[in-house]
């Protein structure tokens, strides 16, 4: 009788290990930037994803239905038991130092302002989750991008603004997606920064690329949709660019350069 005990025991502890080592990879995503990120790298994996992983500026929208959406909370965290967790600038204090203290590995998307950066973080991401040939997938198909958006701008000024009325200059992801086109920014001070009603009246651009006019809730009473602003650019805009291309330093910055060259011609 007890070495026919033993024998289940082994029995069912070899089994535990077995179901164990077959489960899926669990994946916390801990903003929509992640969300992009984990969706695209891991899409076999058991995921958990952010509220916001569905919402009309998340370029992997369609591929988010259906999924488990939680919040980023440290009660949601230890109801899923994630392996990995993704995060931009999602999680709190609290939560990330319980992840850590439970050992689930925290990889972070870094803040990007270039394609190599992106390529970096495609690889920092894929190689936290295992999936490295996905992550190589990904970065040829930015590479095709960028080869179908080069030199369509043919080297015009072209100045960004956001239905807020915002602007970017040198140094930044729209700099990169703007010479990725062939477009040079006619805007000099670098980072973000507002472009002003009165600097479009005195000294307009010879043209606009526009972001996020296409969100019906994006600034909606932004200085961007302004009535002096949309005269401003009436005539003047290059491309209109899809607010979901431009919310994460991520793989479709190359999608919002080549959409930016199409529109151009």
């Amino acid at each position: 009788m007890r070495r026919c005990c033993c024998g289940l025991v082994l029995l069912i502890t070899a089994t535990l290990a077995t179901a164990t080592q077959a489960r899926p990879l669990r994946v916390m995503a801990l903003d929509q930037c992640a969300d992009q990120f984990v969706l695209a790298l891991a899409p076999d994996a058991e995921l958990a994803l952010s509220p916001r992983a569905d919402d009309p500026d998340a370029w992997m929208r369609q591929a988010a239905n259906g999924r488990r959406m939680v919040r980023p909370t440290l009660e949601a965290a230890t109801g899923f038991q994630p392996d990995v967790a993704v995060r931009y600038w999602g999680g709190d204090a609290r939560l990330l130092n319980a992840l850590d203290r439970r050992g689930v590995r925290t990889v972070g998307i870094d803040d990007a302002t270039d394609m190599e950066g992106i390529k970096a973080n495609i690889r920092k991401v894929a190689a936290a989750l295992d999936r490295r040939a996905r992550g190589e997938a990904l970065i040829r198909q930015m590479e095709t991008r960028l080869t179908q958006a080069s030199g369509a701008g043919r080297g015009r000024a072209a100045v960004y603004v956001t239905a807020s009325g915002f602007t970017s200059g040198p140094g930044s992801l729209m700099d990169a997606i703007l010479r990725a086109a062939g477009f040079r920014n006619g805007v000099i001070q670098p980072g973000y920064q507002p472009l002003g009603l009165e600097r479009v009246l005195l000294s307009p651009p010879a043209l606009y690329v526009k972001g996020f006019f296409d969100l019906a809730r994006s600034d909606w009473r932004g200085a961007g949709r302004h009535p002096v602003m949309r005269r401003a650019t009436a005539e003047r805009t290059a491309a209109s660019l899809p607010g979901a291309a431009l919310t994460c330093p991520a793989w479709f910055a190359a999608d919002a350069a080549a959409l930016l060259a199409e529109q151009a011609k």
